[in-house]
């Protein structure tokens, strides 16, 4: 990879090392693999909690230079970070392909989502910070946005550019300084990218530091006196888990969580549409979604037909590395997640459900698949599988389904698919969900939209467009009075 690497990721720069105060080294290397084939990409080094104290200690000096900068200067930087997005689409679109084991389009789609959210922070500076307050004569009274300091970033494997610069761009842009962990899986796309972009982009040193990292790096962020906030996105065991440690230490905490999203197909829609709607909420990225179609809900009358659609759409779908053709599918992250795929799948089908379609794979290549007869109480009903599973479940009313929807104790995404848009609007607002779409399927997200979940899917915090705000910020009343007056003591 080294010798095709262009001037912007520059490999050699950073090969070995990770980004604390600059590119530095542990001492402690792990491999940057390609999902597909297994073969090395390049090395970073592996971040410490003691990495964590210092890291934190420099975001926290930083901060307060980084925010009184003239705002000019600061949103000039998000703008020069994302036009360098854009104009090396093509270079940053094969780490993310390799790394990840995405397909091209879905590559494009992170980048284009991450020059969004750049150009979005770029405004977001210049918008208004605070309310001027009602008060008495003689007395000015007001509330603003402050930042909270240092804040932490904690992201996924999935789509590890979007999900870690959602955070690190907006928190950065309301004066806070980041220390962001990737998942060493991804520490590529969802950290060094990053990382080199601000660098060239002309961030301050020490505003920005990424850390690749285990457990033990994410629980420092969590319990590190100098980090005042943890934006994290993934699962919802290890969300718990951050919860409970920022909690204990008195941080804000932004979670963003699992789904087991519900896309239901009422018994008026057009068939076509309703499975091409289905086939991409749930394999698009192989599964890897947390808004990915987890059920499909049809209704009883048209089941039968969805599913032949859905099972003829499973057996032509090329499978394959993204980096050598026209695949729709390319690998799992892991083995120890095709193994958790392949298991919900077997025991599915062990508790009654019907295998139509996949349910095979190869290396790191599962085979897009369709279980019919699902029911509550199979995994494949109640879990977050995070592979390419279509599971069918069928109802006979729109009751029913919104039953069955909202059995569930996440909250994450949910779509309804109608001939009317009346009727599927009044079922969708039936639903338990953060986000709803009507005649679309579950997977959507915008760099100005407020994103979020409830329940299991997150503790109602969101992130874009003006929940940045709120998430990113903290209110201060602040009066003034041009005399101090005189008080009886």
């Amino acid at each position: 990879m080294a010798e095709t690497a262009a001037a912007l990721m520059n490999e050699p720069a950073w090969r070995g090392r990770l980004f604390l105060d600059g590119w530095t080294t542990t001492g402690h290397d792990f491999r940057v693999v390609d999902k597909a084939t297994g073969s090395e990409l390049s090395t970073l080094s592996q971040a410490t909690a003691d990495d964590v104290a210092r890291a934190a200690r420099s975001a926290r000096r930083t901060q307060p230079e980084w925010a009184q900068m003239p705002y000019e200067e600061r949103a000039a930087i998000f703008r020069r970070a994302g036009a360098l997005v854009e104009q090396h689409a093509d270079e940053l679109a094969a780490w993310i392909m390799r790394e990840t084991g995405a397909i091209r389009p879905k590559a494009d789609t992170e980048l284009k989502m991450a020059a969004g959210i750049l150009h979005a922070s770029a405004a977001m500076v210049t918008e208004p910070q605070g309310l001027l307050l009602p008060s008495n004569p003689g007395r000015l009274s007001m509330g603003r946005r402050v930042p909270h300091g240092v804040v932490g970033v904690i992201a996924p494997f999935n789509f590890p550019l979007i999900l870690a610069i959602r955070a690190v761009s907006p928190a950065l842009a309301t004066g806070n300084t980041v220390v962001l962990k990737p998942d060493p899986q991804t520490a590529v796309a969802g950290g060094v990218l990053i990382a080199r972009v601000f660098e060239d982009a002309g961030l301050p040193a020490g505003a920005l530091h990424v850390l690749p990292g285990g457990a033990d790096v994410g629980e420092a962020l969590c319990t590190d006196p100098n980090v005042a906030m943890v934006a994290f996105t993934g699962a919802t065991s290890t969300g718990r888990r951050v919860g409970e440690l920022c909690g204990r230490h008195l941080k804000k905490v932004s979670l963003e969580l699992g789904g087991k999203n519900s896309l239901v197909i009422l018994d008026d829609a057009d068939l076509d549409l309703a499975a091409s709607n289905a086939a991409f909420g749930a394999w698009l990225h192989q599964g890897q979604i947390c808004m990915a179609s987890g059920r499909i809900l049809v209704h009883e009358a048209i089941a039968p037909q969805l599913t032949e659609r859905l099972v003829t759409k499973a057996d032509h779908l090329p499978v394959g590395d993204p980096m050598t053709g026209t695949v729709a599918l390319g690998p799992l992250i892991s083995e120890r997640q095709i193994q958790r795929v392949d298991q919900i799948v077997r025991d599915s089908v062990a508790s009654g459900a019907t295998l139509r379609a996949g349910g095979t794979h190869e290396f790191l290549f599962y085979r897009p698949t369709v279980l019919t007869g699902v029911r509550p109480g199979m995994r494949a009903f109640d879990e977050e599988i995070f592979g390419p599973v279509a599971a069918i479940t069928t109802f006979g009313s729109d009751d029913e389904a919104v039953a069955l929807a909202n059995q569930t104790e996440y909250g994450l995404s949910a779509a309804v698919i109608s001939g009317s848009v009346s009727r599927a609007l009044a079922v969708g607002n039936r639903l338990n969900t953060g986000l709803l779409h009507i005649n679309d399927h579950t997977v959507h997200d915008e760099p100005h939209v407020p994103f979020g979940g409830r329940g299991a899917s997150g503790n109602g915090g969101r992130v874009g467009g003006p929940a940045n705000w709120e998430e990113f910020t903290a209110w201060q009343w602040v009066t003034i009075k041009d005399v101090p007056p005189r008080y009886p003591f």
